[in-house]
């Protein structure tokens, strides 16, 4: 497919760092746009509390430019910060899918962007 794709931005624990390069690979090469974080605090990246605040409020805005969210719930984790998102991306009306079922309404991940594993 050329020229319209499909707008994702991953979320989840950032303790998921190698998943999060692997899901954003997958997604590139099945022709998506993939917006992720910026750094990975729960893997050894060093933030302060307000850097914190204001990097979880900067991915809502990534949130804002996705016509997908897709959730990095390795093991059926989802943190405090991973449920505001999926709350706000809920408020929003977005699509939403998830690397493991974790029995919320999920949607079809096939018919967004195809399995991933």
């Amino acid at each position: 497919m050329i020229g319209k794709y499909e707008v994702v931005t991953l979320c989840g624990s950032t303790r998921f760092k190698d998943d999060f390069i692997n899901v954003q690979k997958e997604l590139t090469l099945k022709g998506c746009i993939v917006i992720s974080v910026g750094l990975f605090g729960h893997s050894g990246d060093v933030i302060t509390y307000e850097q914190k605040l204001i990097l979880d409020d900067m991915h809502k805005r990534k949130i804002d430019m996705a016509d997908t969210v897709f959730v990095i719930n390795r093991d059926g984790y989802i943190g405090e910060s991973t449920e505001s998102e999926i709350e706000y991306a809920e408020s929003l009306g977005k699509s939403i899918a998830y690397l493991e079922s974790c029995g919320r309404d999920e949607g079809d991940e096939d018919a967004i962007i195809g399995h991933i594993n």
